[in-house]
Order: C-alpha cells, then structure tokens, then sequence
C-alpha cells in the first residue's frame, strides 16, 4: 500500500533532534566552513522545510537518513547549502567603502597605470543576489565618466547557485533599489515596460563589466587566473571560526596583486590573524 502524502503539517510538526543536527551541522562546516552553533537549530529547521516538502519527507529524521545513509549527499549539497547560507545584501552597503574606492584607491591605482594599461580587476567575494558587484560596477563606470580610457572587470562569486541566477537576471524590485542616487539610476537602470511589474534591470552597459561564477571559499584552489587588484570580502568572514577566516584570507591575499586593496565589513576585524596585509582605513588593506 502506497504511504500517504506528506503534507505542510507533517513537516511543521517535524522537530531536527540534537544528533541530526550536529550532523548537519559538520556538515555545513566541513563543506563550505560556516558555523552552525546550537543557538541556531531553529534557524536550520525552518531552512530545511523547503526541502522536507520538496523532496517528499515527513521528517528530518527521513532528510538525514538520505543524506548520510542513502547516497543522497552528492545530489542534495547543493540544495542544502542554498537554503542554508544567509544572503542579505543590499546596494551601497557600507556606502564609506565606495567614497574610499573612488577617492583614494582607484587614484592611485590610475596613477600606477592599472586601469588604463590593463583593465582595473575588482572582485565581489560572496557577493550574492549582485547588489555589491552592481554597485561597483555603477560608482566605476562615474569614474569613467571623468577618466578617458579608464577600463574595468569585476568579478562576482558565491557558494549559493539561487542567488547568482538573480545575480546574473540582474532584474530586481523597485524597493531595493532605494540606496541608489537618483543620477544613477537614470543612467544605468532600465525599468520594466510593464509598469505593474515595478522592477528594474541594470542597463547593458553595466551587465558586461561583471562576471559570474560558483566559489566555494574551502575549495583548495579559487581557479581566478588573473590577479585582483581590488577584493571585497564585507560580512562574510564573520559565520566562520577563526582557524577557517585565516585559510580563507590567506587564499584571498593570494589573489591580490602587491599593492592591491580588500576591504572588509565593517564588523569585521583581523588582528587577531597573521597576513600580508597593512590597515589604510578602518576595514580597508593594502596587500604587501
């Protein structure tokens, strides 16, 4: 006889037991090195019931099993680490960092020959939905504007594959769109032609400065080919323990030219790690 369906009830009545989770929870860490701290279950199980319903579970009894025991893990990581990871963004977040980029750091990066030589190389380390690497791409295309055969890239990576399929749609709701100067948008956001939509689109000029690809930050090699002059790496080293910030860091500065730039969040500090980096501005670096 067939089992019954599952239904929303099922799955809101499910409860994640304190060994599964601390499976998931190494999981979750030992793939892509976010902590998932006990103060956090409630989190996880709320994150989890869209897979519970979408692949027919009543329970995260059931979800673990197929996990672990099943051989389900090589096709759901993916999956789970979507719904996990936290992706809030916004564009001109932390708005000090674009005064500094296009003051000081692209400047003296003009002045080096890097930007007109060969095109300034700027990455977006976990950038999700796109909001950063749009934003970058906006306030460089200004510096454009007053800088005759000033060029630039800019990367964008994330662990999340949902949120870089918005990343590259570059289509977004008029709300979150508040931060941007009206210039700005005039100049390079497009808006729907169906107005009840209330959405915009980053306009062509601005789609073909960035790039998008799938990084996972514990991966042993990055596979960017180019060194990066400029990385933003903002509100991301904050959901992982200190040993794991440290590899990571060490693998960005890796990809970051002598003299490069990272800037991080703003509450985000590395003091506490060894690496070559020297502080030009609160949160900002200079790789030496």
């Amino acid at each position: 006889m067939a089992s019954p369906p599952v239904t929303t009830a099922d799955i809101h009545s499910a409860r994640l037991g304190d060994r599964d989770f601390r499976r998931l929870a190494e999981l979750i860490e030992g793939y892509c090195g976010i902590r998932t701290p006990p103060i956090k279950r409630i989190l996880v199980e709320g994150r989890l019931r869209r897979r519970l319903r979408a692949l027919g579970f009543k329970g995260y009894d059931e979800y673990c099993d197929y996990l672990f025991h099943r051989n389900g893990l090589a096709e759901e990581i993916t999956n789970l680490i979507d719904v996990i990871t936290t992706n809030k963004t916004e564009f001109f977040r932390e708005a000090q960092h674009f005064d500094i980029l296009t003051g000081t750091v692209v400047p003296e990066l003009l002045q080096a020959g890097i930007g007109r030589r060969r095109p300034l190389r700027v990455w977006s380390a976990g950038c999700s939905t796109g909001a950063e690497p749009y934003t970058l791409a906006m306030v460089l295309s200004d510096v454009a504007m007053v800088e005759p055969g000033f060029d630039f890239r800019i990367l964008g990576t994330d662990i999340c594959t949902d949120v870089l399929r918005t990343a590259r749609r570059a289509v977004y709701p008029e709300e979150v769109i508040g931060p941007v100067p009206m210039p700005m948008r005039r100049r390079y956001l497009l808006r729907s032609r169906e107005t009840e939509r209330q959405e915009v689109r980053m306009g062509p000029e601005i789609r073909r400065r960035v790039s998008f690809r799938h990084l996972n930050f514990m991966a042993p090699a990055y596979g960017i080919v180019e060194p990066q002059d400029v990385v933003f790496c903002r509100n991301v080293l904050i959901y992982f323990e200190r040993p794991t910030r440290q590899m990571v860091l060490e693998r960005i500065c890796q990809q970051i030219v002598p003299g490069g730039y990272l800037f991080v969040g703003h509450s985000e500090h590395l003091g506490d790690l060894t690496l070559p980096l020297r502080q030009a501005a609160p949160t900002v670096y200079v790789r030496v």
